[in-house]
């Protein structure tokens, strides 16, 4: 069983203090990797970089550094790369990035930048043998004109160099086994590994819900209905339905998961005990 685990950069002391309480405690489960993200328009670069190149000094586990398109020019986010492959990272996700007026707004590259995720993959590429992942919809991306074309998108990031996708959250597991069976059809074979969110919050997870084009099935809001004041009980249930989704997924052969930590390690943490991963390695002395 593998999996990979996403942070944010951290904006505060306090959050920073949170964010390297999560990582030593998930590290000891050797992680394949894992993903630190990128503010719109570079908002978070130096403090992305700055925490993964905090991750290769400290940790044993390899970083993934998040990159996109969004309000840079081309020679800038190269510069960016380059600064990566420098200290020791060997793995980009690539990706679009959200619109600088917001989501919603439609999305308008920079006039000297990448056009879109495409060609910044192919830019990746063509400066280091980076290892490239991408991101897939499984149901569709909010801008996208229909699914077809999203698969199309998706083909086109892969003929570029991407070589793994990572999927937007769900909570339907149907949804993405569709989704699988669309990019089959399309000759799509490289691994499409399936992004897991525990819902810490539930109120902030359908807003990201909404915002990603992601479905909030009745049934999950029914779980968390009522329990705004009860913390204790809301992480039980939370638990509780990503164990069963991830269970549901493994009993269908899905061998590696994403899970997008929201920076909090414990319910990721209990998921992983559940799904058989034991501590194998220690972060390196700070």
């Amino acid at each position: 069983m593998n999996v990979s685990f996403e942070f944010f950069p951290p904006q505060t002391e306090e959050m920073e203090r949170t964010l390297w309480t999560s990582i030593e405690r998930l590290a000891p489960l050797a992680p394949e990797f894992v993903s630190v993200t990128y503010g719109a328009g570079g908002a978070t670069r130096e403090r992305t970089h700055a925490t993964v190149a905090r991750i290769v000094e400290e940790t044993t586990i390899k970083p993934a550094a998040h990159l996109t398109c969004v309000g840079a020019t081309s020679s800038e986010i190269d510069e960016v790369a380059r600064s990566y492959w420098d200290i020791g990272v060997r793995h980009i996700v690539a990706l679009r990035g959200d619109p600088q007026g917001g989501v919603g707004q439609s999305f308008r590259p920079h006039p000297e930048g990448y056009a879109n995720s495409t060609a910044l993959v192919a830019g990746l590429k063509s400066l280091a043998d980076f290892e490239i992942t991408v991101s897939a919809y499984p149901e569709g991306h909010p801008e996208s004109a229909s699914f077809e074309q999203d698969i199309d998108v998706l083909k086109a990031k892969i003929d570029a160099g991407a070589t793994r996708a990572i999927t937007q959250f769900f909570f339907e597991n149907e949804v993405y086994f569709r989704f699988l069976d669309k990019c089959y059809d399309r000759g799509i074979t490289i691994p499409i590994i399936p992004g897991i969110v525990p819902v810490q919050n539930f109120r902030q997870t359908a807003r990201f819900a909404q915002r990603a084009g992601a479905t909030v099935p009745t049934w999950l809001a029914e779980r968390f209905e009522g329990l705004d004041d009860d913390p204790t009980t809301r992480r039980l249930i939370a638990a509780t339905v990503a164990a069963e989704q991830v269970f549901d997924l493994v009993d269908a052969g899905v061998e590696h998961f994403h899970f997008y930590t929201m920076n909090r390690a414990d319910l990721v943490y209990a998921i992983c005990h559940l799904l058989g991963l034991r501590p194998q390695a220690e972060t390196k002395a700070a």
